[in-house]
């Protein structure tokens, strides 16, 4: 059985989906910490096994786990110390229930060294799973493309892109890293170990998209940099935490080293096709 954790969450949905089209749905199996959510119970009547695990809880995780051939482990969306905490729990419980294998949500960049603390998380992750005794693989996405949406929230009044100093991002969108995931899930063994960048096919800096957001919206968008610490304080000031404030200089930071700038063609090579480009991002998220 294929146990796909997370599986209520924005990635984790549509990888279950996907999987549907390629196993019966007796093969497929979720763990989430609520059961009785809509898209669980949605799932739980296409016959699906739905089960709750919950990271911080084992014995949640033995019972999700249970009779598993492969788990993929989406990674949670916390940093630092208690995300690295909770995948090690989650990897220990797949090599306990007897999984032949271990996927993780990986991401483009991932590494000791990144000036992004959740590229240091992944990277901890990953030496976890080479650590596990069984075979894994980590899959290397690229940067979603939601996130860059997010930072345009002002702008679609505005039109103004008033963002600290970035570098070309390899934007990539949930929808085709599913695809991909439950394309693998479905091939057993296809990778071992990191993956390749799972990436659309051009890297893209906010210039970039500033001038795109103008092909596709035909109104004048418009990019602005502004200094670090004076974005810091004026997320702070939003009402933004300060260490996950922090934790967005950090993005920019790793973007201007260019740490999510590389493209590869595999992600297209699983999906049969093109990934989708930012263009269609834009001319859906500022419609």
């Amino acid at each position: 059985m294929i146990i796909v954790t997370g599986a209520t969450g924005q990635l984790g949905h549509r990888i279950v989906e996907h999987l549907l089209t390629r196993v019966p749905a007796e093969r497929a199996g979720i763990s989430v910490r609520d059961p009785e959510s809509p898209r669980a119970r949605a799932f739980a009547d296409r016959g699906v096994r739905v089960r709750r695990g919950d990271f911080t809880d084992a014995e949640s995780l033995a019972h999700a786990f249970e009779g598993a051939s492969q788990v993929l482990v989406v990674s949670v969306d916390k940093l630092g110390e208690e995300c690295v905490k909770q995948h090690r729990a989650a990897i220990e419980a797949a090599v306990a229930a007897g999984a032949r294998r271990i996927l993780y949500t990986s991401q483009m960049g991932a590494g000791a060294a990144s000036r992004f603390q959740a590229c240091r998380d992944h990277a901890a992750t990953e030496q976890i799973l080479r650590d596990c005794g069984i075979p894994f693989t980590a899959l290397r996405n690229g940067f979603y493309a939601a996130s860059a949406t997010r930072f345009l929230d002002h702008a679609r009044e505005t039109g103004e892109i008033v963002l600290p100093a970035d570098g070309p991002v390899a934007w990539t969108t949930h929808a085709d890293l599913a695809e991909a995931t439950a394309a693998i899930l479905a091939d057993e063994g296809r990778f071992d170990g990191p993956t390749p960048p799972l990436t659309a096919a051009r890297s893209l800096s906010f210039d970039d998209i500033a001038a795109l957001a103008t092909e596709v919206t035909g109104r004048t968008f418009t990019r602005t940099t502004a200094p670090g610490a004076g974005f810091r304080d004026q997320l702070v000031a939003q009402g933004v935490p300060a260490h996950y404030a922090d934790q967005l200089l950090g993005i920019f930071a790793a973007a201007r080293a260019g740490e999510f700038a590389p493209t590869d063609p595999t992600l297209g090579t699983l999906l049969g096709r093109e990934p989708a480009g930012m263009r269609e991002v834009l001319g859906e998220a500022l419609r």
